[in-house]
């Protein structure tokens, strides 16, 4: 297949708007480096907005393509990890909020989760998300915006030994790593029932 036969397969509204996604990743880094925290912010949602709409339209207009499949959970990860990352480094006008460890709980997860597809797709397996991904999933956007508030859940709710948005940083990130031990429990039961673990213990014993 040459470029433009490329091209043409998968030129279509839900692979633009995955990539739009993605592109919009250095706005929104240029945006919070020069302090615009809201004008960041409203990036941010913007891509996730498309990331529900890219799915949603690829299924209504039936234009699943193998290129979507593997860009759009990329862009994703790219544009949630750089929300992530932003408001824990912080910039020269805005503080840091959120604390190394959350992220580095998210980094595990995502690597995890990369070296296992990895080794699955090696076995012609799938691990599809499971509920509990999506949720978790769910809950970290809403934790990341919420961030962006930080100062006024302080102000709003004061006394409290932790402010609201950080809280709902922890709960996702104890719903992340459930669904990550949840994963590799489904991709290990998934192995065996294929046989794939129990044969390369044949092939190691005398």
């Amino acid at each position: 297949m040459n470029a433009r036969e490329y091209f043409k397969k998968n030129a279509n509204i839900p692979n633009l708007l995955t990539l739009l996604r993605l592109f919009s990743v250095p706005v929104y880094v240029v945006l919070f480096v020069d302090g615009r925290k809201y004008s960041a912010l409203i990036v941010f949602l913007a891509a996730c907005l498309t990331d529900l709409l890219d799915g949603f339209l690829a299924r209504k207009l039936n234009q699943i393509t193998d290129f979507g499949k593997l860009v759009d959970p990329f862009a994703d990860k790219v544009m949630v990890l750089t929300a992530m990352f932003s408001m824990t480094l912080g910039s020269a006008e805005i503080p840091p909020v959120i604390p190394w460890a959350a992220t580095l709980a998210l980094l595990l997860k995502e690597g995890v989760m990369v070296i296992g597809g990895l080794v699955m797709l090696r076995h012609h397996i799938v691990v599809y998300s499971s509920l509990i991904g999506k949720t978790a999933h769910c809950v970290f956007i809403g934790a990341l915006v919420a961030t962006y508030f930080h100062d006024f859940w302080i102000h709003a709710l004061p006394g409290w030994p932790m402010s609201l948005d950080l809280i709902l940083i922890w709960l996702a990130v104890a719903l992340t790593l459930y669904a990550m031990v949840f994963y590799i429990i489904n991709s290990i039961q998934k192995a065996k029932s294929l046989g794939i673990i129990g044969r390369a213990r044949e092939k190691a014993s005398p």
